[in-house]
């Protein structure tokens, strides 16, 4: 039995990869959600941001955030940044709140032949999968096909969510349906596709692709795709 137990504890997976407490956020995220409770959709220096992950991490706290995801462009750097910043601050401090932090990147990828972006969330960073999608810059050939990453993405134990479904040059009720036939778990519902200030998404936008997401079976996500020097902004 104490081997069993041994086992079973070497076994678990790091808040960062814990999936199912994810998923249970996504279904409950709504318009009001982003940004003053969660955010999964932050950039850093370590892709095409201007904030250090310290610096992120450090807004976060000061904003109340409960949960985050950094997803930085073909890259986990500013994630392993940040998740080591938090731990230090977790030993050295007991009496402030931290935020909830999972991984996260976003991965260029072809659909319909339309170049998308595709979420990726509480994946394991180490799966062998994830590798193509790590090194700092977008994949070609079959790696770069919407259906290879969201494969990917689940091998390694995560979900993926479609990006800002507005932005691109197909329209959203294309997209969307042939994402869910590949796999894909959730779309990013609430989206601030003109960036006003401050942050609330886009109305028109955000009705259509909620409507589709029900209508498909998707979670729905958010998020200020942050690049510039606050999270509450997109520049």
């Amino acid at each position: 039995m104490a081997v069993n137990l041994a086992l079973a504890r070497f076994s678990v997976k790091p808040p960062a990869q814990d999936m199912p407490a994810l998923k249970q956020v996504f279904q409950s995220i709504g318009a009001a959600s982003c940004p003053h409770q969660y955010n999964f959709h932050l950039h850093t220096i370590y892709s095409d941001g201007q904030l250090t992950p310290e610096e992120l991490i450090e807004q976060a706290i000061e904003f109340g955030l409960q949960g985050l995801a950094i997803t930085d462009h073909h890259s986990i750097g500013g994630y392993e940044v940040a998740q080591s910043w938090l731990s230090d601050r977790q030993e050295s401090s007991s009496d402030v709140s931290l935020p909830h932090l999972w991984t996260g990147v976003e991965i260029n990828a072809d659909l319909l032949g339309c170049e998308v972006h595709i979420l990726g969330y509480a994946f394991n960073p180490e799966s062998s999968s994830m590798k193509p999608y790590l090194q700092g810059k977008a994949t070609n050939g079959k790696d770069y096909l919407a259906g290879s990453v969201i494969e990917a993405i689940h091998w390694a134990g995560g979900l993926a969510v479609l990006a800002h479904p507005q932005r691109y040059r197909l329209p959203v009720e294309n997209l969307i349906p042939a994402a869910r036939q590949l796999g894909i778990d959730g779309v990013e519902a609430f989206y601030a596709y003109n960036n006003p200030s401050p942050w609330r998404p886009s109305e028109r936008q955000t009705d259509l692709v909620c409507k589709l997401g029900a209508e498909y079976g998707l979670l729905n996500t958010c998020g200020t795709d942050t690049h510039g020097k606050s999270i509450l902004q997109r520049l």
